[in-house]
């Protein structure tokens, strides 16, 4: 299991617990906040904004609630003021691990996640310690219940970078730029996908097993369920047998 694809169906069933504690919606309207505040508000000529708001759509969050975050990024509405950064470490076994923050007290983030990490077998890096391990890209994942060659096609078609069959998945990887170009040519070809999101991709893996496996899983949930982390990215690659032995 691929710290870069597969992580995000662990994700996925984890999700609906996720959403009962209202972390996702905290997490989107921060991204919806801060994506308005330093471009525009307008979804249609501010890209990540409308990524933000096309994701909070996806989670169901309502309407007012989106409007709400839009308007405290633009000032049209009284709003916390949030910093944004990334942190880098190591996590069990030497994997590499990349930490997307959003907080407005960035000494006690700081406090918090080198306890998470140091708690869970890693320890946080100084930055640039594993930043030249991943590349930002697209990635648009299909259900391999899909045609292959006919998603291949598509993608080449409207100018994706290339395209991979992980087993459980099809993944459609694109230039960051492009992503969002790339997806809606893919949807309006209709073919239906399951996550769509602008990522890290690790350029190495490290194989992880046993004690070492299990407390990479913790450390990334940890790391997943503290408010003011957004995203986490690892390297790790762990035995879909030692997964189903770990979840249970």
């Amino acid at each position: 299991m691929a710290g870069h694809s597969k992580w995000a169906n662990i994700k996925h069933r984890k999700g609906a617990q996720d959403a009962r504690r209202g972390k996702i919606f905290t997490k989107l309207i921060k991204e919806i906040t801060i994506a308005a505040r330093l471009g525009d508000g307008d979804p249609d000529t501010n890209p990540r904004l409308r990524l933000a708001v096309d994701k909070a759509k996806q989670a169901n969050m309502p309407k007012d609630n989106i409007d709400r975050a839009i308007k405290k990024g633009t000032g049209d509405l009284d709003g916390v003021s949030y910093e944004e950064g990334i942190f880098e470490g190591y996590g069990p076994g030497g994997a590499a691990v990349m930490v997307e923050f959003m907080t407005d007290n960035r000494t006690r983030t700081v406090a918090d996640v080198r306890h998470i990490f140091s708690k869970h077998g890693g320890n946080l890096g100084v930055n640039g310690s594993v930043a030249f391990l991943f590349d930002r890209k697209g990635l648009i994942s299909f259900s391999v219940d899909n045609d292959f060659d006919a998603i291949f096609e598509a993608a080449l078609e409207v100018g994706a970078e290339d395209m991979k069959d992980e087993g459980d998945a099809y993944e459609v990887i694109t230039a960051p730029e492009n992503f969002i170009e790339v997806r809606e040519a893919l949807e309006a070809k209709g073919l239906q996908r399951e996550t769509a999101e602008i990522t890290m991709i690790p350029q190495t893996m490290v194989k992880l097993e046993g004690k070492q496996a299990e407390q990479m899983l913790k450390l990334m949930d940890k790391l997943e369920d503290y408010d003011d982390v957004q995203n986490v990215y690892a390297n790790f690659d762990i035995s879909d047998e030692d997964i189903a032995q770990i979840l249970g």
